[in-house]
């Protein structure tokens, strides 16, 4: 789930010398060992905690939850005392008994979290985590050139946006498409529906034009394509740009990621990473932190806060009532059901 801003990722190497990066962590007692992707806390706001707590911040970051997990693992819960990375990874941290149950009585903002994104597969208790923003699978169009009016997944086969579609290279989210127009669960494990997924999927081919993780909003923005699934961040990038696009929410259901914190099983200044979270908790802060990122706001608190601009594209809609699921950890002979669909898809779109 972690596009960034396009438009503030020039600026990220100012996180490096604010946040003083290193290859390996730091464990002094005044340090908060911070571990997740880059870019994802405005400077100010690192600033601003170490300014008012004397805490130094040690931001290390990785590419990939697996690359995450697989440093955890060797740490065996220790060196990071706070990792905020995607919700089905940190499903297997808390399994693994690499991640410590959180103390909410030092957490005096924790009531802020909006409700709404607790109570997940990968903490159903929230005995460990506290959330950092959400996403979910969007599809915006160019209203001035799409004939159609664009509801949800199927409509994208329309013979009219032939070479005109954009997707996201996420091949659980579109393969997962084909599930959803197929009346059927992001996660099942019937090979045999994946494998008819992928065949429904195959008719979307001549339509595809571009399929990318990395800035797919700039191809909408400037016109290269017409319509395009993406990230919640992109759509926000997209929007600000050019608010005559149309954002929808698929008819067939909404998949939906959450962002969360937790702080690992051996961390060596836990009580740091407590103070940061209730920092980042205050809905001043976290208010700075979406509009940063650019997904929808955890907090409940910081929703009025969020400038008007960025407001519609971070907070859900008050009517907001779809059919949502999150995409999960699946079987190995599902997962390699879905890997084989997804190369015979990109095979017939010619990318």
């Amino acid at each position: 789930m972690k596009k960034i801003f396009t438009i503030l990722l020039c600026l990220t190497l100012c996180l490096g010398l604010i946040a003083g990066c290193a290859s390996k962590p730091q464990t002094s007692g005044g340090t908060l060992n911070l571990f997740t992707w880059e870019g994802m806390f405005p400077s100010q706001v690192l600033k601003g905690f170490t300014a008012e707590t004397g805490i130094a911040i040690n931001y290390n970051n990785f590419d990939y939850d697996e690359t995450m997990l697989a440093k955890l693992q060797a740490a065996k819960g220790g060196d990071y005392d706070l990792i905020i990375a995607d919700d089905y990874i940190i499903e297997t941290v808390i399994s693994e008994g690499l991640a410590q149950k959180l103390d909410r009585s030092k957490l005096t903002n924790y009531s802020n979290i909006n409700p709404f994104y607790q109570d997940q597969f990968f903490d159903p208790s929230n005995a460990y985590t506290v959330p950092y923003g959400a996403g979910v699978q969007t599809i915006v169009y160019d209203p001035a050139f799409v004939d159609i009016e664009i509801n949800g997944y199927a409509d994208l086969f329309d013979p009219s946006l032939e070479d005109n579609i954009g997707i996201i290279a996420n091949y659980r989210v579109i393969t997962g498409l084909a599930l959803k127009i197929l009346g059927e669960s992001y996660n099942t494990e019937d090979v045999d529906t994946i494998e008819a997924a992928g065949k429904k999927l195959l008719e979307l081919a001549p339509n595809i034009r571009v399929i990318k993780d990395d800035n797919l909003q700039d191809d909408l923005v400037s016109g290269e394509i017409a319509a395009a699934v993406m990230y919640t961040s992109q759509v926000t990038t997209a929007k600000l740009a050019r608010p005559d696009l149309k954002v929808v929410f698929p008819s067939e259901g909404i998949g939906f990621g959450i962002m969360a914190s937790f702080i690992p099983s051996k961390a060596p200044n836990a009580d740091a990473a407590y103070t940061f979270l209730d920092y980042i908790l205050r809905p001043e802060i976290a208010a700075e932190c979406f509009e940063w990122i650019g997904y929808y706001s955890t907090n409940s608190a910081a929703d009025s806060l969020i400038s008007k601009e960025y407001r519609d594209f971070l907070t859900l809609p008050s009517d907001f009532s779809g059919d949502t699921e999150m995409i999960q950890v699946i079987g190995a002979d599902a997962e390699d059901a879905h890997s084989k669909a997804w190369t015979a898809f990109k095979s017939a779109s010619g990318k």
